[in-house]
C-alpha cells in the first residue's frame, strides 16, 4: 500500500500541473487533480493486486519447454 500512496503523491502533482497548465485554473486544476488520481489510485492498487493473483495461478501451472 505504501507503493500506492507514493505513487498518489506523485500522480496528484503532475495531474494538478498539467490541469492548471491547460485550463489556467487553480480550482480547475485543483479539482481534476483531486478526483483522476484518486481513481487512477483505485485503478492501480487493483490492477497491482490482479496482477498478484495472476502471478500465483500461473506459478503451478509450468509449460514444458519445447524441444
Amino acid at each position: 500500500m505504501t507503493k500506492t500512496l507514493s505513487f498518489a503523491c506523485v500522480h496528484f502533482t503532475v495531474a494538478f500541473t498539467l490541469a492548471w497548465l491547460i485550463t489556467g485554473s487553480l480550482t480547475a486544476g485543483g479539482l481534476v487533480a483531486l478526483i483522476e488520481p484518486c481513481c487512477n489510485t483505485l485503478a492501480f492498487h487493483v490492477h497491482e493486486r490482479l496482477w498478484q493473483r495472476r502471478g500465483t495461478l500461473t506459478a503451478g501451472t509450468a509449460t514444458p519447454a519445447p524441444c
